[in-house]
């Protein structure tokens, strides 16, 4: 009864926010008075600058594979045909109608969006063989933590044979698994960083679609922070004007700190003034009130609870985390 009620306020909450600014967000004494244990709110989301897109890049075996001290690796063998496999697999109707559902019925709440533009993989997906059966997938932390991939993978294990296997970790930390030669393909959700990882010849075309890159899903960040909202996150009128605001305040703020793409979209949204970016000397003087994870999604909503803190995180993340109770386990 507790979880259903907590998703119940959850969802409340977030049907109650504009496109941009204001939300009545339920204080402290409404909190208790529902047996919420979770405090954290969704304060601001679904403004264009928060949207946050999803792509699936396939690994080229000829790529300049590297050690994690630039030293060249000679000895990578990737998964082409099973890689192919998912890659289409995902993109087929079947699988794009299971991302758009997923999460309504149990959070009261889209967590993924198919995008209009996504394309529809209509032909053949060849079943596993012994050489191709293990698929190694990089992948954020979002799709792993919100619940999406539990509820994709074992579709496409059951159907087709193969077992995948997932590194979950930051989009940064994900690219550079698979530039060392770890992985078939990823699965992130940063475009700078997908473009560099392109453009350094790590990527390639799978047969039947144009690009190396297919963004097909999307959500949107949400900003959050406590019920009490000491910074007003949830009157200012867009997203920058709210991390001015808690900039201004030295309100304490939880950041992944981990090249992520959740991190790099938080670094575009400070006050240019402040001069933040992934670099520690960048937010030395800040350090009372900006806090530097470097760790996954879940583990920083975890502190920014127990902080009483704001955090920039995807929407599915959170709604996973808020209707646990705070366990993201």
């Amino acid at each position: 009864m507790k979880k259903l009620i907590s998703m119940l306020l959850v969802l409340s909450v977030v049907l109650a926010l504009p496109s941009c600014g204001a939300a009545d967000v339920p204080g402290a004494e409404a909190a208790e008075e529902t047996g919420l244990v979770v405090d954290t709110r969704i304060l601001m989301e679904a403004e264009e600058e928060m949207l946050n897109t999803y792509s699936i890049i396939a690994v080229d075996p000829a790529a300049p594979f590297a050690d994690a001290d630039g030293n060249a690796v000679s000895d990578v063998e990737l998964n082409t045909a099973g890689a192919d496999a998912l890659y289409r697999w995902l993109l087929t109707q079947e699988a794009l109608d299971m991302a758009g559902a997923y999460g309504v019925a149990e959070y009261g709440s889209n967590l993924f969006f198919v995008k209009e533009d996504a394309p529809v993989y209509t032909g053949e997906i060849a079943a596993a063989t012994e050489e191709s059966k293990v698929i190694r997938l990089s992948s954020t932390t979002s799709v792993n933590d919100s619940g999406l991939l539990a509820r994709l993978l074992p579709e496409f294990e059951a159907k087709y044979g193969y077992s995948v296997e997932v590194y979950s970790a930051g989009t940064g930390k994900a690219i550079s698994n698979a530039k060392m030669g770890n992985a078939d393909l990823i699965l992130v959700h940063s475009r700078t960083q997908e473009e560099q990882f392109i453009d350094a010849g790590f990527s390639r075309v799978v047969e039947g679609f144009e690009a190396e890159r297919v963004s097909f899903i999307y959500n949107y960040f949400v900003l959050c922070g406590p019920s009490s909202d000491p910074a007003g996150v949830a009157d200012a009128t867009c997203v920058k004007d709210a991390f001015s605001a808690i900039a201004e305040g030295k309100h304490t703020f939880v950041s992944r700190g981990d090249r992520s793409g959740t991190h790099t979209k938080e670094l575009d949204l400070w006050p240019a003034k402040l001069g933040i970016n992934a670099e520690a000397e960048s937010f030395a003087d800040y350090t009372e009130w900006y806090v530097s994870a470097n760790t996954g999604m879940g583990a920083c909503l975890v502190m920014a609870e127990e902080m009483g803190a704001y955090i920039l995180t995807d929407k599915g993340t959170f709604l996973t985390f808020a209707s646990n109770d705070g366990d993201i386990s």
